[in-house]
């Protein structure tokens, strides 16, 4: 469910080309963060909004659209994004 949130706010807010999102949670059973009902995500997002921006500014972007999520459902999130020239997983 949480996924699909994320999935959601990201469309919403960067309208992504891809989005690829994994869940790590399991693999972080009986970590603190997981006990408390947040859980492990991976991102991978190309969009034309990160042309012309940092990493640091494309994480904010990131960060930006999922910050609700970030208080109670999503305890550790790695983001990977790229411009869709710098996609190569999509090509």
């Amino acid at each position: 469910m949480t996924a699909e949130l994320i999935r959601q706010r990201l469309d919403e807010t960067l309208k992504p080309e891809l989005l690829e999102i994994i869940d790590h949670s399991a693999a972080h059973a009986g970590h603190y963060g997981n006990q408390q009902g947040g859980g492990h995500y991976h991102i991978t997002i190309v969009a034309t909004v990160f042309e012309g921006k940092s990493l640091v500014q494309r994480h904010q972007l990131v960060y930006q659209a999922v910050n609700e999520l970030m208080k109670d459902q999503i305890h550790a999130l790695g983001i990977n994004a790229l411009t869709p020239s710098e996609n190569s997983i999509g090509n």
